[in-house]
């Protein structure tokens, strides 16, 4: 049988109490050029088991991660995730918690946030975080909006090294606020200089540590360049293991950073739900978009949490929000730090170590495939290639071999030949001596 919750009866009634008289009427103010003049072709309603088995076979044409050697990066990763990780998360409390509004009996949840506001500030060598954003790229916009607010200059430089979704999303906020934003060029090379772009109007700089292309970069004196002219640094973080070999953006001089959380406590479940990272300087506190909570003392001098910081539109006027972002990533959120402090900070450190290893024993083996360069002279865990054919057309052919090669970087920034030939490889701590020899193999196939 199928479920309808509304009778025939229902619907006129409602329709009559509202004046209009079809569901159709609803829809006048939707241009007709956008609406469909035939129903959808999808086959009619089904059983439950057919419906389930349908799904299914779609599934299994998908080529999952865990089925093959898999060497995909560019801002997600797929890590080990402890058994514990899912255990916990999935407990009653977590699982179903909503947002706390309510200290007195949302203790744990806020305890929780708490805790990984501190794991991101320590990693990220930052003063303050807050309890997590949706994800990078919308962390990287607001970041850059913050920025703006706090010097109450109007201009953006976002370097040529940030991934080209999270600058996507600047662009589309950015355009929306009136913000000038300058887009660099795809910095392949790694020849940028953001300094130069810098001007009395600059609010800040937008770079990415490592960046899309997988280059480590000393951000140090470009820091020093902004803080000069009274701008604003901003690091984006994609790979957050990175965080626990390469030097902090905070002790870089970064004023603000942004991040993906993915990596720690996450899958890559085909692309979200993820957990935005997002951390400043303690001075900017009160710019800082979405939510922060704090540790204090009840009445009888035990400790206790709060909601310390809300600064979106439910919470005050619309007028003097910072932020429309309207919650957390809490469940994310809380797997990234019970992932973390599962680790450890010698944990933490040897699995960036591990991460690093594992890379660079891969650039070692695909430098000696034919039609195969390495063009990274710095990287963590992830590295760019240029071969002898176009990228994309490689990686498919991989994929018909059963190996996730790379991405392709046309698929990120189409339209430029100059990137057509180039693939973004990652190498984890899942990623075997046979993995990286069935990749090193099936490219001397591929490219023959």
């Amino acid at each position: 049988m199928r479920y309808l919750p509304l009778t025939d009866d229902d619907r006129r009634h409602m329709l009559s109490a509202i004046g209009v008289g079809s569901v159709d009427d609803l829809f006048c103010d939707v241009l007709a050029s956008a609406l469909l003049d035939a129903p959808v072709d999808l086959p009619d309603h089904q059983s439950e088991m057919a419906v389930e088995q349908a799904f299914i076979t779609l599934a299994v044409k998908n080529l999952s991660p865990g089925c093959a050697p898999t060497f995909l990066g560019a801002g997600a990763y797929r890590h080990h995730i402890p058994a514990t990780v899912d255990h916990l998360i999935q407990r009653g409390e977590f699982l179903t918690a909503y947002t706390p509004y309510q200290p007195e009996v949302s203790q744990g949840t806020l305890q929780t946030l708490f805790e990984f506001q501190t794991q991101v500030a320590m990693i990220t060598g930052m003063e303050v975080a807050n309890a997590s954003m949706y994800d990078g790229a919308t962390a990287c916009a607001e970041a850059m909006i913050m920025a703006s607010r706090i010097g109450r200059r109007n201009r953006t430089v976002l370097s040529g090294g940030l991934h080209p979704h999270y600058r996507d999303v600047a662009l589309t906020d950015g355009r929306f606020l009136g913000l000038d934003i300058e887009a660099l060029a795809p910095d392949w090379q790694g020849v940028e200089d953001a300094s130069r772009h810098i001007n009395a109007n600059t609010a800040c700089v937008v770079v990415q540590n490592p960046d899309v292309f997988g280059r480590v970069r000393d951000y140090s004196s470009l820091a020093a360049a902004c803080h000069e002219a009274g701008a604003l640094l901003v690091v984006v973080v994609t790979e957050p293991v990175s965080l626990g070999l390469i030097e902090s953006p905070g002790a870089m001089g970064a004023d603000i950073v942004a991040g993906e959380g993915q990596s720690l406590g996450n899958a890559l479940s085909f692309g979200g739900p993820t957990v935005g990272l997002f951390a400043a300087r303690q001075k900017f506190v009160r710019q800082m978009p979405g939510r922060l909570a704090g540790e204090t003392v009840d009445a009888d001098g035990r400790r206790g949490y709060v909601l310390t910081l809300s600064t979106r539109e439910q919470h005050i006027r619309r007028e003097r929000a910072t932020s429309n972002i309207c919650t957390n990533s809490g469940l994310c959120a809380l797997a990234f730090s019970i992932h973390l402090t599962l680790l450890g900070d010698e944990g933490f450190r040897r699995l960036a170590e591990l991460n690093h290893g594992r890379a660079v024993a891969l650039a070692e083996r695909l430098a000696a495939v034919p039609g195969v360069e390495v063009l990274n002279e710095t990287f963590f865990n992830e590295f760019t290639v240029r071969l002898d054919k176009p990228a994309e057309g490689v990686a498919e052919a991989l994929a018909e071999r059963r190996i996730m090669g790379g991405v392709p970087v046309s698929r990120l920034l189409p339209g430029d030949a100059a990137l057509e030939p180039l693939l973004l490889v990652a190498a984890t701590e899942l990623n075997t001596d046979e993995d990286i020899e069935a990749l090193a193999l099936g490219l001397t196939e591929v490219l023959s």
